[in-house]
């Protein structure tokens, strides 16, 4: 069934009853970093978005000749997730937007800790429903206190539409205006994972004390897994510098995506323990007891937030700057572009043959048209 659904703000928050949001603010960071740049503009969406001298093969899936609009009128959106028919995506102002597979809705968040969303790259980040009840989830978001932004990660449930928070399994996460991480996901083990940056405090990467610069795993209750490789710590690998995106091949091997400061962004083989250089090394540089990128950007960058692997074992990776959604073969590290034209890129989502992705063009950093931001289908 073609869905071309719009998300009407009027309707949305008399279902929910929420207050008229704001679109942020265009940001001026203080540091460069590969998120902040824009490499050319959006163009016509009506267009195709399929580059025509690469192949439409996915093996299982089909890649769409034009993507299907699923959900409009989003605002600076992060985070997809499916379950059944249904959509929940995260809004970074503080508000999840629910999508039954025929209407849309925000939904409210009620926190003992306020959602922080201003002009930087902090707020409502990350979120994946718990495996076992369909009305809970796990959020990672941005607060304030009066000595500065901090991350958190909170378990939530559904109660007559809104989302409560119920419990915080890991608290004060440094954060800042940028580099704040932000990507949870529960691995093929049943444990929690989470990405965070280093808050633009490239130091705390290789401090493996901070929560910060790293890639963390937990239980569902956010206690220590017994088997961790830096004993009492949610530590499971560091030296990153802003990651986003978190997925695990057919045969349960965890990549992750990773922002790199103007350029040389990475695709990083994530094993436990391991140190990936931030800011020691980038590219092909190499350092005793760092490990370097999979793959990477050169001196030009993708921005990559989300990542998932397609049916075929290939890994698709979404650009920000780069404004694309990228393939990559992580063995041979062949890449190419499956689609362009739609802006900025923040999310993948790729659920029983059906790839989705969520543009990010109402950040302050993108060139949004009226019906933006989107979840596009772009293959089934």
């Amino acid at each position: 069934m073609k869905w071309i659904i719009s998300l009407l703000i009027m309707t949305a928050l008399l279902a929910s009853c929420e207050s008229p949001l704001q679109a942020p603010a265009k940001e001026s960071n203080d540091e460069q970093s590969s998120e902040d740049e824009l490499d050319g503009n959006k163009q016509d969406s009506q267009g195709s978005s399929v580059d025509e001298n690469k192949s439409n093969d996915t093996t299982s899936t089909q890649l769409l000749d034009q993507p299907k609009t699923v959900v409009d009128q989003l605002e600076s959106p992060w985070d997809i997730v499916k379950n059944g028919e249904e959509f929940y995506i995260t809004e970074r102002a503080g508000t999840i937007v629910h999508f039954d597979g025929e209407s849309a809705e925000r939904q409210s968040l009620q926190l003992e800790r306020e959602v922080a969303s201003g002009q930087g790259e902090e707020g409502l980040l990350g979120m994946v429903l718990d495996p076992d009840d369909e009305e809970k989830a796990y959020i990672y978001h941005t607060y304030q206190t009066a000595d500065g932004l901090f991350n958190r990660i909170v378990a939530i449930e559904l109660d007559d539409r809104k989302w409560k928070e119920t419990g915080v399994l890991v608290d004060e996460i440094p954060g800042g205006r940028i580099h704040d991480g932000g990507r949870l996901a529960i691995g093929p083990n049943g444990y929690l994972f989470a990405t965070t940056g280093d808050a633009g405090n490239d130091q705390l990467s290789q401090d493996t004390d901070s929560l910060a610069g790293k890639i963390l795993r937990m239980n569902l209750d956010g206690s220590i897994p017994d088997d961790q490789p830096f004993k009492g710590s949610l530590v499971y690998s560091y030296g990153h510098r802003n990651p986003q995106g978190l997925t695990w091949n057919e045969n349960g091997e965890l990549y992750s995506s990773e922002h790199g400061s103007s350029a040389y962004d990475e695709i990083n083989h994530i094993e436990p323990g391991n140190n990936y250089g931030w800011p020691v090394i980038r590219g092909d540089e190499t350092e005793k007891n760092m490990k370097a990128p999979t793959i990477h950007s050169g001196e030009e960058t993708w921005a990559p937030s989300g990542s998932a692997f397609d049916d075929s074992g290939n890994l698709l990776v979404t650009g920000l700057a780069g404004q694309s959604l990228y393939r990559f073969d992580v063995e041979s590290g062949n890449e190419e572009v499956l689609l362009e034209n739609h802006g900025r890129l923040r999310d993948i989502l790729v659920a029983n043959g059906e790839i989705y992705v969520l543009t990010n063009n109402t950040d302050g950093r993108g060139n949004p048209d009226e019906s933006d931001d989107l979840l596009l289908k772009i293959a089934e």
